[in-house]
């Protein structure tokens, strides 16, 4: 056998418990055995997640900052991935997912999609202006969506509750768990923004636009572009406080449409508005007429 041989069967024998080294033992006056080497803690320190599996148990750990599936999904694989622990695998759970939306929700056909932040107060002025808008839209007979978490979507989903309208909240899992306002007579939750961001798309025939942060910039800008592509209808996007969004749209005219990033037309696919019952009547002209973002 030659050399190199015997020393990978010396290994192999190490690791199967067999051949170890022995270790530092001295003898006592009493002749027995003692194992001088200091014992390792029985408490190890918990380093990164090497697969989905272990990143569950971490996550479980008391303190830990908690991975959501999306970051799991989102992350590179690594070679030691089981195949159950695999993106193959994950699939089946977004599928999942998916089904469980659409049979939840297939009977929504007016719904309006009300977005902005979940740091509103209750006593803001957007706070009432979101709860009337909604009031007013479920009153005309449509359906309310939103994430389901406080500020902006709790008053959208309260004015909805205050006018006897369904009131659904699409919900999603964080880091930090997002508490489900109280005003939801429908309540759905969703382990993937994508999935999540699906529902919105695919049940709304309207979006309104409180004044938020990143995640509202997110829906607004993957409305637009999804209606610019024309990969869905031209459905009406409405942004609700001057103040808050002049100045993104004097961005948007002074850079994009200067720059020949975007044209006049793709401006046009914003409605700006300060009143809820402008907001609402517009959504009503546009949906009742069957008409492109209140143009014929």
């Amino acid at each position: 056998m030659s050399a190199k041989r015997e020393n990978d069967f010396r290994i192999l024998r190490m690791r199967c418990g067999r051949g170890r080294p022995r270790s530092n033992m001295a003898k006592t006056k009493a002749t027995k055995t003692v194992d001088i080497q200091k014992k390792p803690s029985s408490k190890k320190k918990p380093g990164e997640p090497k697969t989905v599996r272990d990143a569950k148990v971490v996550d479980a750990e008391t303190g830990y900052w908690r991975l959501t599936d999306d970051e799991i999904l989102l992350r590179s694989p690594v070679p030691e991935d089981a195949y159950k622990t695999s993106d193959s695998w994950r699939v089946f759970r977004i599928m999942g997912e998916f089904v469980e939306g659409f049979d939840e929700l297939a009977a929504i056909t007016r719904g309006v999609t009300i977005f902005g932040s979940a740091r509103t107060e209750e006593g803001h002025e957007d706070y009432k202006a979101a709860r009337d808008t909604a009031y007013l839209l479920g009153a005309a007979g449509f359906e309310i969506l939103t994430g389901g978490g406080p500020g902006i979507m709790e008053a959208a989903n309260r004015g909805a509750h205050d006018a006897g309208a369904v009131s659904i909240g699409c919900n999603i899992e964080l880091p930090h768990e997002q508490v489900p306002n109280p005003f939801q007579n429908r309540s759905l939750s969703f382990k993937y923004f994508f999935v999540r961001k699906t529902m919105f798309i695919k049940y709304s025939n309207a979006y309104v636009i409180f004044p938020g942060g990143f995640g509202t910039m997110d829906e607004i800008f993957e409305a637009l572009t999804l209606i610019q592509t024309r990969k869905i209808r031209n459905f009406p996007v409405v942004l609700f406080g001057s103040q808050y969004w002049r100045g993104l749209l004097s961005w948007l005219t002074s850079t994009m449409l200067h720059g020949k990033m975007i044209d006049s037309e793709d401006l046009g696919l914003i409605y700006l508005t300060d009143s809820p019952r402008d907001a609402v009547d517009f959504i009503i002209k546009t949906c009742d007429a069957g008409i492109d973002n209140g143009k014929q």
